[in-house]
């Protein structure tokens, strides 16, 4: 047992002195966590029972407000290993209980000094059930989390007036502010248990592969890496000419927050040279994905609800398998429009939109959810697999291959 779980909470107990304030005038009252202040973000839901501190550091959650729909958060604590980026990008949390004290052989940290540490807001107590309906019957909106010494110091109708003046998701570039400054070599193999008897051999980077970063998580580099890529990430207004100087074998398009039609504005002509000018293999996902369908030719369209959790269940069109992935995204390309030079590959068998795309007659492919997990289920790893495999052959038209093959 470690030692945390023996100390105390640091969270205080079921003092109302938190409002979760929504765009629609809804207010709800609960307890503050993390960090005094306001928090202003477009509030989401996440079903994921584990990795809460892998979605919170995710960077396609910046200026979102997570509401987490699973009650125990905080069980394992939290510790320098499991983030997806350098620091925490989502701007508020939602939960229904009290953080639970960590009870875990890796916990560093109680996840409330964590979020001080971090600098964010959250509330408890809140009926998650009730907001995750409202989203779902309403759709997205924004909402501020204010957390102070006591409710009276909190002024309502000021953040309501407040709200008002919140931009929208829709329309809203984020890539350009949480993609990294300059270009660096990302050299770290996935994660393993150090009790393992099958430890990941450190391989030696047969591929070269340039990512361009629209707020790439952690473990998508991790994954490229163990399918025996070199990894060099260039920042998300990189010039074509910048990126083909590395003269690499493939290019990923990252993760990443926003509208991916405003990002396009600066991502759309280096994509489409890319593809136009060279015969590269490309793999893209969750807002590279929806990059690439824009460069293609396909529109995107912004979701009533969104897709945020580790239980998602996908079809691959070809093989008729289904696969359970993990999403995060509010997104989607459009199934109007499609150009005939594109394929659909996988569908959502929650509600039929898009989850992959490949190009008939190039090395060109994507998918919406998140083959790296992080968390979540690694039913789709072998895309990554897929995609060290054309570049090692430099084949025309890439076939998504049926896992297990």
């Amino acid at each position: 047992m470690n030692k945390q779980t023996k100390d105390k909470p640091t969270v205080e107990s079921d003092r109302k002195n938190a409002a979760l304030i929504l765009a629609d005038g809804a207010v709800f009252f609960g307890s503050g966590i993390g960090a005094e202040g306001t928090a202003f973000g477009e509030i989401c839901f996440n079903t994921s029972m584990t990795g809460y501190q892998e979605i919170l550091t995710d960077p396609s959650y910046s200026g979102q407000v997570i509401t987490f729909t699973f009650p125990h958060i905080g069980n394992v604590g939290t510790n320098s290993e499991d983030v997806e980026s350098k620091k925490v990008h989502a701007t508020g949390l939602v939960l229904r209980d009290n953080i639970t004290n960590p009870s875990n052989f890796r916990s560093e940290q109680h996840f409330n000094d964590w979020l001080k540490a971090n600098n964010v807001t959250g509330i408890y107590g809140i009926d998650t059930r009730a907001i995750t309906r409202k989203i779902r019957l309403n759709g997205a909106q924004n909402v501020a989390i204010a957390f102070a010494n006591s409710l009276e110091e909190i002024n309502i109708e000021k953040i309501k007036q407040q709200l008002k003046d919140h931009p929208s998701m829709e329309g809203l570039e984020l890539a350009a502010k949480v993609t990294c400054a300059k270009p660096y070599e990302w050299k770290e193999n996935v994660w393993q248990s150090p009790t393992t008897n099958n430890q990941q051999p450190i391989t030696s980077g047969k591929y070269h592969v340039v990512a361009i970063d629209y707020g790439a998580k952690h473990n998508i580099l991790r994954c490229l890496v163990s399918v025996g890529c070199k990894v060099t990430v260039v920042p998300a207004k990189t010039t074509v000419e910048e990126i083909m100087s590395y003269n690499p074998d493939g290019i990923f398009l990252s993760n990443g927050p926003g509208d991916p039609a405003a990002t396009a504005e600066y991502a759309l002509p280096v994509i489409q040279s890319l593809i136009t000018n060279y015969q590269i293999p490309i793999f893209g996902i969750c807002l590279g994905h929806q990059l690439l369908g824009l460069a293609l030719g396909c529109k995107t369209e912004k979701m009533k609800q969104g897709h945020r959790g580790a239980n998602h269940p996908v079809k691959d069109i070809f093989s008729g398998k289904v696969m359970i992935t993990s999403q995060n995204h509010g997104f989607v390309i459009s199934k109007q429009g499609i150009p005939k030079d594109v394929e659909l590959t996988h569908i959502s068998l929650f509600d039929q939109t898009i989850q992959g795309i490949r190009l008939n007659n190039r090395p060109v492919f994507s998918v919406q959810g998140h083959p790296e997990a992080s968390p979540g289920p690694h039913d789709t790893y072998h895309l990554f697999e897929q995609f060290a495999q054309s570049m090692k052959f430099k084949v025309k038209s890439v076939k998504l291959k049926v896992s297990g093959e």
